[in-house]
């Protein structure tokens, strides 16, 4: 009897073990997705996230942007094809804010998606480290806390994947963003030694979708660079005419316009005589809370409004390249974030450049200036951009004695911007806020 007994005991403890391990197994089972790496679920995911925000974009801009269709596995071979043919090896990240989480999701070369879920940086911590951390960036002060602002934001939407993105060698990321995340300025993202610019060019899309992301041909360019230095209802910009100069002269062929010639009309009819593939402008350019006919580009004539900006024609012949070199948005908005993260789409070209915040015409020149000679030399957008804000950074680009000093070579300042106590451009103030929107390359 004592004998059947325990034989009973170790019968029960054996079948209580396999019920708990077998529970352990299936609560094991169940999470796998919610904690990050499930593919499958993770691909799906992103071809929902991708949906939605084309409905938003569809929405905003009252018209039905083309769609590519493309599943995580098809943007996975895109990528890899885009590594074969340009040997830059890039990613796709999509970020989306939640109530109670942020979700991160990346496509590498090849690779099955991965999705990593941080509980900590719910909606409410995200958008007020984002709120400080614009309000310390966008404009230059004495206090250096835009770096601790710049850490958390890193360690909750860079330190997840940089893992991964390190064992692959990528080298360049994708932006694919969410509301509250559409007008962060990535650049100045800070890991506690470097900015996440000095390791990544980045560009941002609306989505990959939506996007055409493939090698560009810049070797033969010519630039259209057109601007006003005077307006009736706006201030003034004083560094345009040098601006403008700086870009058409070498090594870049190009034809520059200057006020009364700077009318949407000129424009349109100087395209007809001759396809430029870059488009400068040097204007006022507002990016406002509401629809898109609240926002515009400044021409010497009127306003033209993002809901108009179709009557441009970019895209015919296609513009590889959009340049607004004085821009203001106001960060934040909803609406106003789909505006300029939408620009690129909205134009129909390739790819824009065009900033944050409104930056001072000293800083705007020297970045302009040394952002156009790099990309001459790297006929790559994202690596110009990339460089040039590094070369930044490091104070290789600075105003020195009525004279832009850069590693390129130096530019006498007009009179008016030569008496300028802004002599170090490294502070994120400076080159943190412009940001490319479309293809990388």
């Amino acid at each position: 009897m004592k004998n059947f007994l325990i034989k009973k005991y170790f019968i029960l403890i054996f079948l209580i073990t396999f019920i708990v391990v077998s529970l352990n197994i299936q609560i094991n089972s169940q999470t796998i997705p919610l904690n990050s790496t499930e593919p499958t679920f993770a691909a799906d995911i992103i071809t929902k996230i991708e949906d939605a925000w084309q409905n938003q974009y569809n929405t905003y801009f009252q018209t039905n942007f083309p769609n590519k269709g493309m599943t995580g596995d098809a943007i996975a071979q895109e990528l890899l094809a885009i590594q074969q043919k340009s040997r830059k090896n890039p990613a796709v990240l999509w970020a989306r804010s939640n109530p109670e989480n942020l979700e991160l999701f990346l496509i590498m070369p090849g690779k099955e998606a991965i999705r990593r879920t941080i509980p900590e940086a719910n909606q409410l911590k995200l958008s007020q480290v984002i709120r400080s951390f614009l309000a310390e960036i966008s404009q230059v002060n004495s206090s250096n806390q835009y770096l601790n602002l710049g850490q958390q934001l890193h360690n909750w939407l860079i330190a997840p994947i940089e893992k991964d993105l390190q064992a692959n060698k990528i080298d360049t990321l994708i932006l694919c963003l969410g509301e509250r995340l559409r007008s962060l300025p990535f650049p100045a993202l800070y890991d506690g030694k470097q900015f996440l610019i000095e390791k990544y060019s980045l560009a941002r899309i609306p989505g990959f979708n939506l996007t055409e992301i493939s090698q560009g041909n810049l070797s033969s360019a010519k630039v259209l660079a057109m601007g006003a230095s005077e307006f009736k209802e706006q201030p003034a910009l004083p560094g345009v005419a040098i601006e403008l100069d700086a870009i058409i002269k070498t090594p870049w062929n190009g034809k520059s316009v200057l006020n009364q010639g700077f009318t949407v009309d000129n424009l349109k009819s100087l395209r007809q005589k001759e396809p430029f593939q870059i488009l400068h402008l040097a204007t006022h350019a507002n990016f406002q809370p509401g629809d898109p006919s609240q926002s515009y580009i400044q021409f010497a004539d009127r306003k033209l409004t993002l809901a108009n900006l179709g009557e441009l024609n970019l895209n015919n012949p296609p513009v590889e390249l959009l340049v607004l070199s004085a821009c203001q948005t106001a960060v934040g908005d909803k609406e106003v974030e789909l505006g300029f993260s939408g620009l690129a789409l909205q134009a129909g070209v390739k790819s824009a450049l065009a900033s944050f915040w409104s930056v001072s015409d000293a800083g705007t020149l020297a970045l302009m200036s040394e952002f156009y000679q790099r990309l001459k030399s790297t006929l790559n957008k994202a690596d110009a951009l990339q460089q040039t804000q590094i070369a930044m950074i490091r104070g290789q680009v600075y105003l020195q004695s009525g004279k832009l000093i850069s590693p390129r070579g130096n530019v006498a300042l007009p009179d008016i911007l030569s008496g300028s106590k802004e002599e170090d451009l490294s502070h994120p103030f400076y080159w943190a806020g412009f940001s490319l929107i479309g293809s990388p390359s």
